[in-house]
């Protein structure tokens, strides 16, 4: 499950990913694309076992998100605790509105 917020500076992702090692987690940022790539290790239960409910998926997954405009690649930051990834991607000051001073003539 994901959220994204959007204000004037920039967006902030949250992904819940639990059980996920990091090394095999992958944040990609092009232009205003964002992709998140990883992997999650099938539990290792043992053979004599027979699930009853099996809701959380395994193996390999990948998301793709167009954002409301361009980011800052190289200021992009992201934490993970908790199960959460937080991903914070500023605006890039070219696609930022710019304030236009009107002047009488």
């Amino acid at each position: 499950a994901m959220n994204i917020w959007a204000n004037a500076d920039g967006v902030i992702v949250t992904a819940e990913l639990p059980g996920i090692d990091l090394d095999d987690l992958e944040i990609s940022v092009h232009n205003n694309t964002l992709t998140l790539r990883g992997q999650r290790p099938q539990e290792d239960v043992g053979e004599d076992v027979t699930f009853h409910r099996r809701e959380r998926g395994t193996g390999q997954f990948q998301r793709t998100f167009q954002l409301p405009y361009e980011v800052e690649a190289d200021e992009v930051e992201a934490t993970y605790a908790n199960g959460v990834l937080n991903i914070s991607l500023p605006r890039a000051e070219a696609d930022k509105p710019k304030k236009i001073t009107v002047r009488a003539s």
